[in-house]
């Protein structure tokens, strides 16, 4: 016994850190997802299903593409002449990819330990890289707005931007707060579970509204229009995003969010 506790990986620490205990039912309660027992068919089932390998270099290629057309054409346009501008596209694409892989790196996870560590890898993607950034970004683009003289929020890209940033500020309370602590926010145990379910679909309406604003700036903006080619607008703004989101969704479990 001693021995297989002297093995333990930094990913079971985690795991039993976010509440969960070799023995007992109540202690599993605090985790926003059911445990598999040992010996039981959810332990023994592999964690991928055919086309999940494909899927998920599917998003992060297309995502790459995404991310790196959008700074080509950022970069190639005299950024400096720019002002506060270039911050913008550049920081927020970057975020939806971290986003994009936080998502990849949490689904599909079967097993208590690979649970853990997708979850502490999720939130440290999530939280110390994806947020700061689209939070960033668009704190650029106001500066700019601001020092230029021009109106907030007018376009469809700026009200689609505004409804995501708010969105995803309520995205971080409702995550954070059915994890940290046992789910002591939202009363802990099923009650912190549950909650984590709603946070789960939540994020997979917020995805496409996110790459839907990318759309609508990139595809359609002003400067990007008189400083890119077609196909690459093209490319980046409507096929990358949306093979990004359909290799996403091919990888949702949905009986990881059933309500009843």
């Amino acid at each position: 016994m001693s021995d297989t506790y002297d093995e333990l990986t930094g990913s079971e620490e985690q795991y039993r850190l976010l509440g969960a205990t070799q023995t007992g039912t109540e202690s599993e309660d605090h985790l926003p997802f059911p445990v598999p027992t040992m010996g039981s068919d959810s332990a023994d089932k592999s964690e991928e299903r055919r086309g999940d390998k494909v899927a998920y270099f599917g998003a992060l290629v297309s995502i790459l593409v995404f991310v790196s057309l959008t700074w080509f054409i950022v970069l190639v346009n005299d950024p400096a002449s720019l002002g506060w501008f270039p911050v913008h596209p550049v920081l927020q694409t970057l975020g939806l990819g971290f986003f994009t892989y936080g998502i990849l790196t949490l689904q599909p996870t079967a097993h208590p330990k690979t649970k853990a560590a997708g979850l502490q890898r999720h939130q440290r993607t999530m939280l110390a890289l994806g947020v700061p950034c689209i939070t960033l970004g668009t704190l650029a683009i106001e500066i700019q707005k601001f020092n230029r003289g021009h109106g907030h929020f007018v376009t469809w890209h700026g009200i689609f931007g505004l409804v995501s940033i708010a969105w995803l500020m309520g995205q971080v309370m409702l995550g954070g707060g059915s994890v940290w602590f046992g789910g002591a926010a939202f009363g802990g145990g099923m009650k912190a579970k549950m909650i984590w379910k709603y946070h789960r679909l939540s994020g997979y309406v917020l995805l496409p509204l996110l790459l839907i604003t990318a759309h609508l700036g990139g595809a359609w903006s002003t400067w990007v229009t008189s400083h890119s080619h077609l196909w690459m607008r093209l490319v980046a703004y409507t096929v990358a995003p949306v093979v990004a989101l359909v290799a996403i969704y091919a990888r949702v479990r949905t009986s990881k969010m059933k309500f009843s």
